[in-house]
């Protein structure tokens, strides 16, 4: 319980945060500007690793989850109360920024801005490179440590940076969930719910190769 509550709050601030910045963005005519929207996720993906990490891992994102479940660092019975707890989080930050912002369209929907095969790669490569580094420096399924917070939400905000015009840099299915539902964009969701956890999967096979690391639960995908 205590994780799922941990799960839900940190999930509702990234996608408060990061997709209100968004919101804030169009409607003050670009003040927050496409940088402050990239560091805005980057910052508050950290803090909450900070905050909650030693409690649930922070994951903050399905993907993060089912790549720690294939590293073999949660329990298969852990991962559905965790994912149910994150895309609740979205949800619930989504429709309060509607309550905020009734006038707005998107939400801070992740949307295409080029072909779908592009931001699905994008999605794809960006998920990889985030699960990767997350494996890389976290203990167990918990990413808390001195420099884990900086280096996984640096990794954000460095992908938000560069990718974020052309597939919205989502690397996370429920940030993308949350404000498809609220706003009704749903035409383009499939690839965020399906190149994400391509490329947390091809992550953990990568590291996998590459640290040799076995398994620790018993249960072995």
């Amino acid at each position: 319980m205590r994780k799922c509550i941990a799960e839900t709050v940190s999930t509702f601030a990234l996608v408060f945060a990061g997709t209100g910045a968004i919101v804030v963005n169009d409607i003050s005519g670009g003040s927050i500007t496409h940088v402050g929207i990239s560091l805005t996720f980057g910052l508050i993906v950290m803090v909450m690793i900070y905050s909650v990490g030693d409690i649930s891992g922070a994951h903050m994102n399905p993907a993060v989850t089912v790549g720690f479940l294939f590293a073999g660092r949660i329990d298969k019975k852990e991962a559905p109360p965790l994912i149910v707890s994150q895309c609740a989080g979205a949800i619930l930050a989504s429709g309060l920024l509607k309550l905020l912002f009734p006038s707005h369209q998107t939400l801070g929907a992740t949307i295409p801005s080029g072909p779908v095969w592009q931001s699905f790669t994008l999605e794809l490569i960006l998920t990889f490179i985030l699960m990767f580094v997350i494996l890389n420096v976290s203990t167990g399924a918990k990413e808390k440590g001195i420099m884990a917070g900086v280096a996984v939400g640096g990794t954000v905000g460095l992908e938000a940076l560069f990718a974020g015009p052309i597939s919205g840099a989502s690397m996370n299915p429920a940030r993308s969930l949350g404000p498809a539902l609220v706003s009704g964009e749903l035409k383009h969701l499939w690839i965020y719910l399906t190149a994400t956890f391509i490329g947390a999967l091809l992550a953990y096979l990568v590291f996998k190769a590459i640290r040799g690391e076995v398994n620790s639960c018993k249960w072995t995908p």
